[in-house]
């Protein structure tokens, strides 16, 4: 691992680094990215840089400079040999009195790179009790503010799940803890649409590029019944649902012929 922070590389990417007191820290105010880094070369990073920027927007951290944060991912990336890898960005509020109002500080900018498993090659999701804000002022935005999801991978976990899956408080599919959902209902691939609430994830925006489906929103219960289902995420690419709460699923052609687009297209993005 080795970590960036504020224009400096650490020479202990584990030892204290930010301030008791930011913002980040107390109350959760920050954003980020994860990104999957193949061969050397981080993917898809504009498009992850102008989400990132969409969400520092959004939570009202101010106007990101891409050419410092450029600057951090050479730095962490260089010398190291990262087959398979992931970049963390995360942006916060910076140092600040405790409590909710911001301080005058500058952000935090943090960027960290590390070794990454490949992951389980098929899931199984449960759909759990706690809806969706999708009219809430983070709707959409990548945030560091994750203890719900914290709770609901814990919920997923006690069931012998791996990922939890979210309604929104329209009863409507809107999405994984760190994970878009895909469902195919009669040879139709679908997802549910960003006013769902659910992220405007990278991996869903360019699987919906080179493969096709629709976007749509519809009650949960209509994807539970799915033929078949799969999540998408940086670290998950295209990766099969084989089980949602007691109902077992095939990994069908629609699955397959997803992750097999996917495989093919991906070097495009490399680099870029």
């Amino acid at each position: 691992m080795r970590a960036w922070i504020d224009g400096a590389l650490l020479d202990d990417p584990t030892a204290p680094a930010v301030s008791v007191i930011d913002h980040g820290l107390t109350v959760g105010d920050g954003v980020f990215e994860a990104i999957k880094v193949v061969d050397g070369q981080p993917f898809a990073l504009g498009l992850h840089l102008a989400r990132l920027a969409r969400s520092a927007d959004g939570l009202g951290l101010g106007e990101v400079d891409e050419a410092h944060l450029r600057a951090g991912i050479a730095a962490v990336l260089d010398g190291q040999d990262l087959e398979l890898g992931r970049i963390r960005i995360t942006l916060t509020g910076g140092p600040a009195p405790l409590g909710s109002g911001r301080g005058d500080h500058p952000m935090t900018v943090v960027v960290v790179a590390a070794p990454m498993g490949s992951g389980e090659p098929t899931t199984s999701v449960v759909t759990v009790p706690w809806p969706r804000n999708e009219r809430g002022a983070l709707a959409g935005l990548k945030t560091t503010s994750y203890a719900e999801n914290v709770v609901a991978l814990a919920e997923a976990k006690r069931q012998g799940a791996t990922e939890a899956v979210f309604a929104n408080l329209a009863g409507h599919l809107c999405e994984g803890t760190g994970s878009n959902v895909f469902y195919v209902v009669d040879g139709e691939l679908r997802t549910p649409t960003l006013a769902s609430g659910c992220l405007a994830g990278v991996t869903r925006r360019l699987l919906l590029d080179w493969y096709g489906g629709i976007e749509v929103d519809e009650p949960i219960a209509v994807a539970e019944a799915a033929d078949e289902v799969f999540l998408v995420s940086t670290t998950r690419d295209v990766q099969p649902v084989v089980r949602w709460g007691e109902r077992v699923l095939d990994v069908g052609p629609v699955t397959l012929g997803a992750a097999a687009a996917w495989r093919e297209r991906e070097p495009e993005l490399l680099g870029q």
